[in-house]
């Protein structure tokens, strides 16, 4: 299981709190994740991503949500799915105390009390065997919500057809109706045409 020595939170490039163990800060972890900051999409702007870039033997992982990134340094033993879970936890627990605050915040201003949280949350998905076990569930869970998600969607599709094919149906039976009148209008005006016919023949 892979370690994830480092983690911040930031807004664009400004770092609002971040935490590193003694292997980050001989990697200069703080450093290099500035520098990714610096070059997310767009900028270090406001647009959704969630990237890996490769430092060495270190993997930096970003998620993106909502102007709000959340960054960690792992292991390239961790693979993708822990550090993301990770980060994904992380970003909801920043947003969930915080909110719209973190959008106007200075630099390192949640530091002293996020960064005890961000410990916590490293040391758990490092060392926790379970935590990979929940990212794994979760993934599972997410594939079954997709596939219900597009269940919904086609039943709704066939819904579509279905009110499409009572409309045709009504659209018939109006029709059906109109040429029953006509029919009987004509089978009147023939009866009458002949009694008049008939009428002239007999006189």
């Amino acid at each position: 299981m892979g370690r994830i020595p480092y983690a911040a939170v930031a807004r664009g490039a400004v770092v609002l709190a971040e935490h590193g163990d003694a292997a980050a800060a001989a990697s200069n972890a703080g450093a290099v994740a500035r520098q990714v900051l610096d070059r997310l999409p767009d900028g270090g702007g406001a647009a959704d991503c969630n990237v890996s870039y490769t430092q060495g033997l270190h993997v930096f992982h970003v998620k993106r949500t909502d102007g709000v990134t959340a960054l960690c340094m792992a292991d390239d033993a961790a693979g993708r799915r822990i550090p993301f879970a990770f980060l994904e936890d992380i970003h909801g627990r920043f947003v969930k105390t915080y909110g719209r605050a973190a959008l106007t915040a200075l630099a390192y201003s949640m530091n002293d009390e996020f960064s005890r949280v961000l410990s916590q949350q490293m040391d758990y998905y490092s060392n926790d065997p379970n935590a990979d076990r929940i990212s794994r569930m979760k993934g599972e869970m997410d594939q079954v919500r997709s596939v219900m998600i597009d269940n919904i969607d086609r039943v709704l599709e066939r819904g579509d057809r279905l009110e499409l094919l009572v409309d045709k149906t009504a659209t018939m039976h109006g029709n059906t109706m109109r040429f029953k009148r006509q029919a009987r209008r004509f089978r009147n005006t023939i009866w009458w045409r002949n009694v008049k016919l008939t009428y002239v023949n007999f006189c």
